[in-house]
């Protein structure tokens, strides 16, 4: 679930202390900032603030950050609504933005001779020089196959970037202790949902379906390893545009309607249903991918994230189309609630909240 244990030239990884600082999972989307900040009671999670902030049109293109400035101002604004005094974040690159790869390398080694058993095997798959790129790694376990070796995940990017979240963050005040994945700090979440699913989804075959504004993003798990990995072109930009085209509304105009209501009373019959039933068939070509690139030949739960995962009746039509048993993610079903929070107001955000969530646990990590 971690980026990494130990690392190489990146100094703002260095949150391996015996006791983390507080610090709130920011997650730069290509829509909005979302942040969220977490306590410990002892017997579980409590969910202290959150703030979804919209971010300007172009802001963040591709996962990419295209205006520094409008990020940071964002980011900026988005914290000041929090009333936090915490300034410690945890953020997150885009999956397509990081090569990982799993290695073998022989156990017991030193730290040094880790790095650089690590370095010399990245040097072999990454297509950058490596003093291009921010590199990573964190020790899995015993090899399955060879007991006198150990599996290695390996993750890296190009610095600009890591450097362009780092700096959004930093001209907003904020420092950045950590840098995780996307899709990493997904899996971190999903932690809090699997107790919700029958058995604890122990044995079971389980797909997160993301959709965010532009992208949908499909991780598929068993026994809280990602076995599968998939983007696809399709998001919630798409019922934006739909609205603008039906009503003769701007983008922000079409935008604003769609999250705040007040359309003809045809929208739902003749925009909504037509965007969910294109939506749901997005999300059983995944799965047919899914089917015929793995040993895999079904999927047992469907879980709806992103900006459109709560999009009412949204799990039932996804439900229909595959066949798969559907539920909304919530990461917080199972958490206190400061005084700050309004919990219908939360029940509709959560699905979006998945990515900042999961970054807001790493400051508990051991």
């Amino acid at each position: 679930k971690l980026i990494a244990k130990r690392k190489i030239g990146l100094k703002i990884l260095d949150f391996l202390k015996p006791k983390t600082p507080p610090m709130l999972g920011v997650d730069i989307s290509s829509s909005a900032i979302k942040m969220v900040e977490l306590s410990d009671t002892g017997k579980a999670f409590c969910i202290e603030r959150y703030v979804i902030e919209p971010l300007p049109k172009d802001a963040v293109v591709d996962g990419n950050v295209a205006n520094l400035e409008a990020v940071g101002d964002a980011i900026k604004r988005a914290w000041r609504l929090m009333g936090t005094r915490v300034r410690n974040v945890a953020l997150a690159l885009p999956a397509a933005a990081v090569i990982t790869k799993k290695i073998t390398i022989p156990a017991e080694q030193s730290e040094s001779e880790m790095e650089t058993l690590v370095e010399a095997e990245a040097n072999q798959y990454i297509p950058f020089a490596l003093d291009e790129v921010n590199l990573d790694f964190q020790v899995i376990g015993p090899s399955p196959a060879t007991p006198d070796e150990v599996e290695v995940l390996v993750a890296a990017s190009r610095k600009e970037k890591v450097e362009d979240r780092v700096a959004a963050a930093e001209s907003a005040g904020l420092k950045a202790l950590v840098m995780d994945v996307e899709s990493f700090a997904t899996l971190t979440a999903y932690e809090l949902i699997q107790r919700q699913l029958p058995g604890e989804g122990a044995n079971q075959v389980v797909a997160i379906v993301d959709i965010g504004a532009t992208m949908m993003h499909i991780n598929v798990l068993r026994n809280g390893q990602q076995i599968y990995f998939r983007e696809q072109a399709f998001g919630g930009n798409q019922l934006t545009q739909d609205i603008q085209r039906r009503y003769n509304l701007s983008s922000e105009e079409a935008e604003a309607a769609k999250r705040s209501g007040g359309l003809p009373e045809n929208y739902e019959a003749e925009v909504l249903q037509p965007f969910m039933d294109g939506l749901a068939l997005e999300v059983s070509r995944a799965l047919q991918f899914f089917y015929t690139s793995t040993q895999f030949n079904k999927v047992d739960h469907i879980l709806l994230a992103g900006g459109c995962g709560g999009i009412n009746g949204l799990d039932e039509v996804v439900a229909n189309r595959t066949q798969v048993g559907t539920m909304i993610a919530n990461p917080f079903l199972n958490m206190t609630q400061s005084s700050r929070i309004k919990p219908r107001q939360l029940l509709v955000d959560a699905p979006s909240l998945l990515i900042a969530c999961g970054l807001a646990m790493r400051r508990f990590d051991a």
